[in-house]
């Protein structure tokens, strides 16, 4: 069991629970982006647009299908309620992202005129966010790999070389030397990116990042009393949970 996993009867396999619970949001979206705008009379959706939806759907291509189904290792059961929640979450999340960008927000060139340059810093912006996010979870599935590497190494028995109990290190690379949740704080920097691209005024893109920090924030401090209880004070040092020198 994974520090954030209880016994139960009511469990889905981690990986296959990760997929269908994250998937649906960006099948969501690009179904929105094809059909909503024929439903409303709107002709071709402004490039910007197609952006931010290809955008959404790289970062949960990622995040639902190549990450639990083929990059991480393994993954700790999740309880039918978090998926429920989850999925909940995704469906809700795109729907209005989705509805913003095809059909009830920018709409036509003009829309976005003059908006270049926020739309390219925008995206590198996400751009960083992505990659570093990518980086820091690579991070902790090494320590996984390595985890098992020496259970099949020592052999000790074949129930234990199968399992899905997780070994727990401290990373000590890129941003895990100031905090303990790096992969948090760059996921709010990949949205921020995408908020910036819609601008000030796309409120679904607003509330998605306001729920990212609302969610995850208390998982991080929860998460650093949790290294703390396992670790030690001293081992964990002057690290903060999510924000360097601040939290």
């Amino acid at each position: 069991m994974g520090k954030t996993s209880t016994p139960s009867h009511f469990n889905v396999p981690g990986k296959l629970g990760w997929a269908t619970m994250e998937a649906p949001g960006f099948v969501t979206l690009l179904y929105l982006m094809y059909s909503l705008p024929r439903q409303e009379g709107v002709g071709s959706l402004p490039t910007a647009n197609w952006v931010m939806a290809v955008l959404f759907t790289i970062h949960y291509i990622y995040r639902a299908i190549l990450a639990p189904l083929f990059l991480n290792p393994t993954m700790s059961p999740i309880h039918i309620t978090v998926w429920a929640s989850a999925l909940a979450f995704q469906l809700i999340n795109s729907t209005c992202i989705g509805g913003w960008l095809a059909g009830y927000g920018p709409t036509t060139i003009e829309d976005w005129t003059g908006k270049a340059p926020r739309v390219e810093v925008g995206m590198m912006i996400f751009g960083v966010g992505l990659l570093a996010n990518i980086y820091h979870d690579d991070e902790l599935r090494e320590i996984r790999r390595a985890a098992r590497r020496n259970q099949k190494r020592r052999q000790e028995d074949k129930d234990n070389a199968n399992s899905v109990n997780k070994v727990y290190m401290i990373p000590e690379n890129g941003l895990f030397r100031a905090v303990l949740f790096p992969h948090y704080l760059c996921e709010w920097i990949e949205w921020c990116g995408f908020w910036m691209i819609g601008g000030l005024a796309c409120m679904p893109a607003r509330t998605f990042v306001m729920n990212e920090i609302a969610t995850m924030l208390p998982r991080a401090v929860q998460g650093k009393q949790w290294y703390i209880e396992r670790f030690g004070k001293e081992k964990i040092g002057s690290k903060k949970a999510v924000i360097p020198g601040i939290i």
